[in-house]
């Protein structure tokens, strides 16, 4: 299966990144057989992949980079790089190529020092003749000085060497970096797309896939998730409950209470095993005895590991918490749609007597408060307000409507 066909919903990406593969496989050819290399190409040194949440800026970048890396004889005989199954496609996708380095941070950000190894990194040759791909899933993590760091690799790259940065939107990179990259803006797949993709990739029920892909609204990740995982049907499932749950005072500070905690319980159990995981095989590499005491002079690595992982539950607690407001975004985006006389795409529809309830006892206008409201309590979130405060403001703007 070739690897564009990752792309869900991304037609017009994937013809961009499979002529400027089949330039780049045009070079290295070119290149090896000493001969002269194509005037005109697609193919570029930095490419900026954007687009909502859930659109597939990773899976595109490392589809781009499996394809970059394809050693597929078809090659020669006129075939799209790209296969998905020979030798530089699979070690790409599964993420072992010695050519490909996949960063993502499950912190809050990507610091100058990390950034430093990556453009070391990048000047090396290629170790299997072809490419040195660099793909940064979370580009727009990158601190001020991180970006800094990186504008300088970007804008003199080694001649082998291909950065794919990944970022919702352009707003999100520096300007002098998105400025030297070529911009690919993916769109939100359909979710007729999303529901395809689920049934025969992960042989979800096609009833179950559909309300997924629906539910989430085209977000492959969280319909894969949602889909596969009961507890993330559960905990969704409670949030949508939140709205019936706001008729007084201490009842919006107890549902806030409630969704705060529920953050607090997913992180914790994403961490968790990781955590215990990272722990030992650090005390094991220290040299710590089972069950002993630690060797002195350890202390300072073992509270860096500990920083580290409090940082991680940091984020995927606010990641949780920000899934639970995307939620409840669509329920009211439902609302509002019952109100305008549209029936049209509902996400909830197994909510449906309570959209229409509370679409009868309110109007348009006090329903797009109510949306204003956890968009402010989602920016209030970013700027690093104290969460439980961020959603008790919200809980009763909800009220106030």
């Amino acid at each position: 299966m070739p690897v564009w066909d990752d792309l869900v919903g991304q037609e017009k990406v994937g013809e961009q990144l499979a002529a400027a593969a089949r330039d780049a496989d045009a070079l290295v050819t070119a290149a090896a057989a000493n001969a002269p290399l194509p005037e005109a190409s697609k193919m570029t040194h930095a490419w900026l992949f954007t687009g909502p949440p859930g659109s597939g800026r990773s899976t595109a970048a490392r589809s781009f980079a499996a394809a970059l890396q394809c050693v597929s004889p078809d090659r020669a005989l006129g075939g799209i790089p790209g296969c998905g199954f020979c030798d530089g496609c699979h070690t790409s996708l599964v993420g072992t190529h010695a050519d490909v380095e996949i960063v993502r941070t499950d912190l809050l950000s990507i610091g100058v020092k990390e950034t430093r190894d990556l453009v070391r990194r990048a000047q090396l040759s290629p170790a299997g003749g072809r490419w040195q791909v660099i793909v940064l899933e979370d580009a727009d993590r990158l601190t001020e000085g991180a970006g800094n760091v990186l504008l300088k690799a970007v804008e003199e790259p080694a001649p082998r060497t291909v950065w794919l940065l990944c970022a919702p939107s352009i707003e999100d990179v520096l300007p002098t970096i998105r400025s030297r990259c070529r911009l690919l803006t993916l769109r939100t797949p359909p979710v007729e797309a999303v529901a395809d993709i689920l049934v025969r990739r992960d042989g979800i029920e096609p009833d179950v896939a559909a309300a997924a892909a629906r539910a989430t609204q085209g977000h492959i990740g969280r319909a894969r998730r949602l889909a596969t995982d009961p507890s993330a049907r559960q905990r969704r499932a409670a949030v949508l409950k939140l709205p019936l749950r706001i008729d007084d005072v201490g009842g919006c500070l107890k549902a806030a209470q409630e969704l705060i905690d529920t953050a607090s319980e997913d992180a914790k159990q994403l961490a968790e095993e990781v955590d215990v995981k990272e722990t030992e095989e650090l005390k094991a590499a220290l040299g710590a005895a089972q069950g002993g005491r630690m060797p002195r002079g350890t202390a300072g690595v073992m509270k860096e590991l500990e920083d580290r992982q409090k940082r991680r539950r940091t984020r995927t607690q606010r990641d949780s918490l920000d899934l639970a407001l995307i939620d409840l975004t669509g329920f009211y985006r439902d609302v509002l749609a019952l109100q305008l006389g549209s029936r049209l795409a509902i996400a909830n529809a197994e909510a449906e007597d309570v959209l229409e309830r509370l679409a009868r006892g309110s109007s348009p206008e006090s329903t797009l408060r109510r949306i204003d409201a956890i968009a402010a309590c989602r920016e209030a979130l970013d700027r690093n307000v104290a969460p439980l405060l961020a959603v008790e403001a919200m809980t009763m703007a909800l009220r106030a409507g």
